[in-house]
């Protein structure tokens, strides 16, 4: 069964838009290179069969004699395609459950292995384009059988070292089944199950991978003019190289990744729901020695706790607010107190909570209180660096924030809510855990009090005593999404699909629900007027109404007869619709442009 699961894991994750940087290397070096050459001559003699003779047989015998004096077609090895994606498959195991604590024993950056696949790829490009540098490459493998003996005439790489360098720079898109096994490599939980697991993973996901390189070899084979010119096809699979190379230096694959909709996120997260898949890898609560005993904390506990050890910060992909943008160790923060915070920039509670934690670490930074903000996003856009930035510098964060693109520190946290707080005392050990917002109060006074732990006698500045804006009641509408993968509270009567393109208001709209009119892309992540404009209609309840919007252009809204005008600019970020002085009901209907993208509606 889990082997099942890593395999249709994994081959989700293959043909999703994540493949789409190395398809072109695969397509060419791994597929065409290992096309057969058809014999010299063959081509021609071919079209010329039925055509000039002699009637003597003069002609046709002195052919005769010329034939043995061609040289031998050069035989290639057919197994190029299939040591390329074996090459993958080992070096992204090999990687995935032993790369981070291996660079972590030898004191080496995190993205140490992935610059080696870099160079090595570039290398294997120069090679392809010029011979001598790749004879010179080649002379380590010679003495290894495997890689020799499939046809000693063809390379001596046979594509392995190749697909080493692949896996080593080949990243997934993540996934519930790609979560749990960066979780169990990074924390060491490796036993016979993460193995099988990573195995047949790494295996699905190389699949399509080498459907495109047998592709490739197919075409090249069937069209005379790739046979003739193998040559051109060599250098060509050498330039791509290298353009692979230099793009993942300037991180130009993840852009491109970024302007393709996730068409397998609806799969994905199908996938992650079923309660097989859930039970089998533990998603949503992955259980390790590091994060047991965080059972032991209620998340509604007004006093202190104590939970265990807080789990090491894993799989960060970089961090900001800190000298340098260096890394940020828990445990050398031992004898501070440390408050680790799981947010994201759009999300609206983790925005009416932030003012909370700033004024905390502005008033007990100087008594030993860390903040740590662990940005994990719930949004593709979310993803990128410089909105994470602009969105913490927008919400007055000072504190260090360490990016989670990949959700490892959330899952090694066991975490499912944003905003979630875990107090951590001056020995490392968890003593409160808070998921959603409120109870600020009883959180600041639990923090003084290890502050106190930590140093008695020390004075601390009186409680900040900030605001507490948390709505008072729960009857508010549910966080609305207008993307297809996650939508929520539809209304209309339509199919909610990419396919539909038009929709009408409907008559009767149920209540905490949106509805669509006029003509719409529906994307994955967001919806687009197709025309001039398009509107939206939205009925709610709460006190506070934002709306998540990107692009360039005025958005009006009638919020209940009154006129809202929302000057969209830029990056996906949070607008203010409405802030009354108390909850209520009512209608709000939005015309949004063209060129403005609408991301979900938020509520307090």
């Amino acid at each position: 069964m889990l082997a099942l699961i890593g395999l249709l894991g994994g081959f989700v994750t293959g043909i999703s838009p994540c493949i789409i940087p190395v398809l072109p290397v695969i397509l060419f070096s791994g597929g065409m290179q290992s096309a057969r050459e058809a014999p010299r001559g063959a081509d021609a003699s071919a079209g010329t069969a039925g055509g000039r003779g002699s009637a003597g047989g003069g002609t046709a015998a002195a052919t005769a004699t010329a034939a043995p004096a061609q040289a031998p077609p050069r035989t290639v090895s057919r197994w190029r395609p299939y040591l390329v994606i074996a090459g993958i498959v080992v070096s992204f195991t090999l990687m995935t459950l032993a790369g981070s604590l291996l660079l972590g024993l030898l004191g080496l950056p995190q993205d140490v292995l992935r610059w080696a696949g870099i160079v090595v790829l570039a290398l294997i490009g120069i090679g392809l384009i010029v011979p001598a540098f790749q004879h010179l490459l080649e002379k380590p493998f010679e003495r290894i059988p495997f890689l020799n003996a499939a046809n000693r005439q063809s390379s001596k790489l046979q594509g392995f070292p190749l697909g080493l360098a692949l896996g080593a720079v080949y990243v997934p898109c993540a996934g519930p089944v790609l979560a749990a096994i960066t979780v169990a490599g990074s924390t060491g939980q490796i036993g016979a199950d993460t193995v099988v697991l990573t195995v047949s993973f790494a295996i699905g996901a190389a699949l399509p991978l080498l459907f495109f390189a047998l592709a490739g070899r197919g075409l090249a084979e069937r069209i005379a003019a790739f046979r003739r010119r193998q040559g051109v096809i060599r250098v060509v699979s050498g330039a791509l190289m290298l353009a692979l190379a230099a793009g993942l230096v300037l991180d130009v694959p993840a852009r491109l990744q970024r302007l393709v909709p996730d068409y397998t996120a609806a799969i994905q997260e199908a996938f992650a729901g079923s309660d097989e898949v859930q039970e089998a890898i533990a998603i949503g609560g992955l259980e390790n020695d590091e994060n047991a005993e965080l059972d032991r904390c209620d998340p509604g506990a007004t006093e202190l706790q104590e939970c265990g050890t807080a789990p090491n910060l894993r799989g960060i992909e970089s961090w900001f607010n800190t000298p340098g943008d260096a890394s940020v160790d828990l445990a050398s923060l031992r004898g501070q107190v440390v408050l680790v915070d799981f947010w994201a920039y759009s999300c609206i509670n983790c925005q009416r909570s932030t003012p909370h934690i700033n004024a905390w670490y502005d008033a007990y930074a100087d008594a030993g209180l860390e903040v740590i903000g662990v940005h994990s996003p719930e949004y593709a856009f979310e993803k990128e660096r410089d909105n994470v930035i602009a969105g913490a510098a927008a919400l007055g964060i000072e504190y260090p924030v360490a990016i989670d693109n990949q959700l490892a520190t959330w899952t090694n946290y066991r975490n499912a809510y944003w905003p979630a707080r875990y107090l951590i005392d001056a020995d490392g050990v968890v003593r409160n855990v808070h998921f959603g917002e409120g109870q600020y109060a009883e959180g600041e006074r639990m923090l003084r009090a290890l502050l106190e732990e930590a140093q008695p006698g020390i004075e601390l500045p009186p409680p900040t005593e900030t605001a507490d804006e948390t709505p008072a009641n729960a009857d508010i509408t549910p966080e609305s999404y207008l993307g297809t993968t996650k939508e929520q509270n539809f209304g209309g009567a339509e199919r909610y699909s990419a396919q539909t393109e038009v929709f009408t208001l409907p008559a009767d709209q149920p209540q905490d629900t949106f509805a669509l009119d006029g003509a719409w892309r529906l994307e994955t992540q967001f919806v687009t007027p197709r025309d001039a404009e398009a509107r939206i209609r939205l009925l709610y309840r709460g006190q506070e109404v934002r709306m998540v919007l990107a692009g360039t252009g005025t958005v009006v809204a009638d919020v209940d007869g009154e006129r809202v005008e929302l000057e969209a600019s830029g990056t996906p970020r949070s607008y203010r619709l409405l802030l009354a002085d108390a909850p209520r009901e009512g209608t709000i209907e939005v015309t949004v442009p063209a060129g403005v993208e609408a991301y979900s509606f938020t509520f307090g």
